[in-house]
């Protein structure tokens, strides 16, 4: 079968912002779930970042994923006669995977991404981009007001689409005035969320909760926009580019070391807060190293190309040309 010369694109540049966000995302998640890996999805003493910790890396990376699945759509519109064909393959590629995880994590959330994907952002795809801000909107109020869930996932998936198709995902990273407004005042609503919230006593509503969650994750997401603007965006990219361009391995790899840890060798990482910290600096260690040594000689990770593969048909190109 003949390789493909040159990876499918748009002839748009990486942007290098989403992968610093997408890297950073991927080591709260492990730090997240770091325990229900070990056990299971059981026998969880305490989170290791507290209570509110999973929902930080979920809005994130969920906003993310509806932000790749449009930048793929303009590839696609470009490469393909059919581009839904394309779209198709790559969402039920990831369920196949999310399935296939489950059976060492029934807590992992590919599956979950992937049914999302194919009964609403899909469908979006004929949609115009008005509609798609606007169902977006819907979306988050309802999931806001239930308290989270698959509608949440959904309303997000369309925002990053809706960045995508109004032109801000391009400008990522390129403006410090935005992000720090904005970041300024998710701060003060995350304020009075969490004023509000303390004064509801020990059963605050799924409302306040949940909108208290999302803030959050949208100040780290402007804090993290605005230090790439500062001297820290040679520091910030090179602990986070690796991780986020090969998130998709280094989240199926977590879980493999995390089980291995956890039940082949008896760490009490489930157990005990110091193992689980340690743990879990062992294996961004390791696939930080990793994901550095690989990309210097392959365009993307081992199964970032076997989902290359499903979605455009045809294999990728290994390693990067050499000169």
């Amino acid at each position: 079968m003949p390789y493909e010369k040159h990876a499918p694109s748009s002839g748009r540049p990486r942007i290098a912002a989403l992968d610093v966000l997408r890297g950073f995302t991927l080591c709260e998640i492990l730090l997240a779930n770091i325990q229900l890996m070990a056990d299971g999805g059981s026998a969880v003493a305490a989170q290791p970042m507290g209570a509110w910790d999973p929902w930080l890396g979920l809005p994130i990376f969920s906003l993310l994923f509806g932000i790749g699945f449009s930048l793929l759509l303009d590839s696609a519109a470009s490469r393909a006669p059919r581009p839904w064909l394309v779209l198709l393959r790559r969402l039920v590629a990831l369920l196949a995977i999310g399935l296939a995880h489950m059976l060492l994590w029934p807590g992992e959330i590919l599956h979950t991404y992937a049914a999302v994907g194919l009964l609403v952002l899909l469908p979006s795809t004929w949609l115009p981009r008005w509609a798609v801000a606007g169902l977006s909107a819907a979306l988050l109020a309802v999931a806001v007001i239930g308290g989270g869930g698959p509608l949440l996932i959904a309303g997000l998936f369309l925002l990053g689409s809706a960045l995508v198709r109004y032109g801000v995902a391009d400008k990522i990273g390129t403006s410090t005035r935005g992000p720090l407004l904005l970041g300024l005042a998710f701060a003060a609503g995350l304020a009075a969320a969490l004023w509000a919230r303390a004064g509801a006593g020990t059963n605050p509503p799924a409302l306040i909760t949940t909108l208290a969650d999302l803030l959050l994750a949208g100040v780290y997401v402007c804090a993290l926009l605005v230090l790439l603007r500062t001297p820290l965006r040679a520091v910030l990219e090179l602990v986070f580019v690796p991780l986020g361009r090969m998130a998709l391995t280094c989240y199926l790899t977590a879980t493999l070391l995390v089980v291995a840890a956890g039940r082949l060798l008896g760490l009490p990482i489930g157990q005990s807060l110091t193992v689980a910290y340690l743990a879990a600096g062992a294996v961004l260690a390791a696939q930080w190293l990793f994901c550095t040594l690989w990309l210097r000689r392959h365009r993307q990770g081992p199964v970032e190309w076997a989902w290359r593969w499903a979605t455009w048909a045809r294999r990728p190109a290994p390693r990067l040309p050499t000169s």
